[in-house]
């Protein structure tokens, strides 16, 4: 069975075709900067393509992957084609699983946009081509948020005015969750045992911690939106939120100023001056650039916070994984943050550590708890859950 795993960004869109339940990847691909003049690469056995082309909407990027499909004769008719899963930014409270795209379920999605004001338009616009394009294909909704609705309420809750929540739904729901549910899935795998202790690290340009226990997650530190948590690329991260108003009082700024800088200007690329990119951050440490090495400190030191807090609460932990740009790629980073964990017991070997991107054991064999890099796959999660729809 074919079936279409797409990722659909506020700018972007990502894709890869699957033959289920072999998990074989048949095709993959990536449409960029949507909106403003577009290109997208094909990736085909082995080999890739890249054409620049007119992307005004994600509607476009959409026909041009259908056309793709057929010209590279993964399909030749789109009825071959089963599934279709859409990650999903925002389920809000409503979807801890991934569910069958209905009209209700779409009314819901444009009922959350102000949640999600730059990616939840974007997944309806994308779900609504597919749907009108390729009618017979189940379509599926995979949740950023889903697996984050375990935490207890203790843990989503903020400590401010209970009808905030009553009311406005302020509260902390979790992202990168299809990413922490398959590295946790895996780690357990690896460990050989359902009932871990696992704390995920996912860390690239966003980032987000998670503590997970028996599979499932009880805390995360990403929040209402995902600027909340550990410093990013362009992300500030937890602040104290009284900084708006003075900043709005003091520098003449608005709030929507305010909190597009929170965003997207701060940060590496705030602290730095230099950019956004870890590995931009790391060459500009070697190069004994001090702000660079300012950024990759305060970096550090957010993560370490959010591991050693959600070591306390899961009473220790059966492993630590990275996973994502960073995580999966930078041995320095992953090194920087083991070392500042030393007090615990935590220890990785350093030729272990010199690699990147793949599935591996890090830590010692006298470390008190195992580290590892798992590459996530969010595109395999989400072709499993629509795979186990089609099949229905």
């Amino acid at each position: 069975m074919k079936v279409l795993a797409v990722n659909a960004g506020s700018s972007s869109l990502k894709f890869q075709v699957y033959e289920m339940p072999e998990e074989k990847v048949l095709i993959s691909g990536l449409f960029e900067r949507i909106g403003i003049d577009g290109s997208y690469t094909i990736k085909y056995q082995g080999e890739k393509n890249k054409k620049d082309v007119s992307l005004p909407t994600h509607k476009e990027a959409v026909q041009i992957l259908i056309e793709e499909l057929k010209n590279y004769h993964v399909v030749e008719d789109m009825a071959e084609l089963k599934g279709v899963g859409h990650r999903v930014v925002h389920g809000g409270d409503k979807y801890a699983d991934s569910v069958l795209i209905t009209d209700e379920v779409v009314k819901v999605l444009e009922d959350l946009v102000p949640l999600a004001p730059l990616h939840n338009p974007a997944n309806i616009t994308v779900i609504n081509v597919f749907r009108e394009l390729v009618p017979e294909a189940t379509q599926v909704a995979v949740f950023d948020t889903g697996f984050h609705q375990t935490m207890p309420i203790e843990n989503y809750l903020y400590p401010v005015p209970y009808e905030w929540y009553e009311k406005y739904s302020v509260r902390k729901y979790g992202f990168h969750g299809t990413s922490h549910k398959y590295v946790s899935k895996r780690c357990q795998e690896l460990l050989g045992k359902d009932d871990a202790k696992i704390i995920v690290c996912h860390i690239g340009n966003g980032g987000s911690i998670s503590a997970i226990k028996d599979g499932k997650c009880i805390d995360t530190s990403m929040g209402l939106s995902p600027n909340a948590g550990i410093m990013m690329g362009t992300r500030a991260g937890d602040i104290d939120s009284s900084m708006i108003l003075y900043m709005k009082n003091n520098a003449g700024m608005s709030v929507e100023e305010i909190d597009n800088a929170l965003n997207k200007k701060s940060g590496l690329l705030g602290i730095s001056g230099v950019s956004s990119d870890s590995r931009d951050i790391e060459d500009g440490v070697k190069e004994g650039n001090e702000r660079c090495a300012l950024a990759q400190k305060m970096y550090v030191r957010k993560i370490v916070n959010y591991i050693a807090q959600y070591y306390v609460l899961l009473g220790g932990a059966d492993a630590i994984c990275f996973t994502a740009g960073v995580g999966e790629n930078s041995k320095g980073t992953r090194s920087d943050i083991i070392s500042s964990l030393a007090c615990l017991g935590i220890k990785i070997d350093p030729v272990k550590n010199d690699v990147r991107g793949e599935e591996t054991l890090i830590s010692t064999e006298d470390s008190t708890c195992k580290v590892y890099i798992i590459p996530t796959d969010e595109e395999v999660m989400i072709a499993r859950d629509t795979y186990a729809f089609a099949q229905k």
